[in-house]
């Protein structure tokens, strides 16, 4: 073996610093949702009292401040798009409900009636008038 001296350069970086480093990681919650797909959705079907444009207006708010960094307006908007489209969900489900059990109850009322056979016959508008009273 060479028993040689070797040295290292002066601007030279070493391999293993003698200190260690620290870093410090900090986590940030995730930023709020701002449920757009679901206000989009519920602003075109039907849109009862406008409670999915209000959710649409309010999704982009929520979006704006994402990109602008103010959570915490970002969490009110969003949870009033959540709301609003709770809302306006409902509406789109209990009002198409509630036609079809009015128009089903209707027809059962209709064929339970006395003389509802002819009622769509050639002499509906007798029946019908014996039916209500004219």
């Amino acid at each position: 073996m060479d028993n040689a001296t070797y040295t290292c350069p002066t601007n030279s970086i070493p391999l293993n610093p003698p200190s260690s480093t620290v870093i410090n990681v900090r986590s940030t919650p995730p930023p709020p949702k701002d449920h757009l797909l679901w206000s989009i959705c519920n602003t075109l079907y039907m849109n009862f009292c406008c409670l999915g444009f209000l959710a649409l207006i309010y999704s982009v708010k929520t979006r704006d401040q994402n990109v602008l960094g103010n959570v915490k307006a970002a969490h009110l908007y969003s949870h009033k798009a959540k709301w609003y489209n709770i809302l306006a969900s409902g509406w789109n489900v209990i009002i198409p409900l509630l036609i079809i059990v009015l128009i089903v109850t209707g027809i059962v009322h209709l064929s339970n009636v006395e003389g509802s056979y002819d009622f769509f016959g050639e002499e509906g508008y007798d029946n019908f008038g014996k039916l209500f009273g004219k």
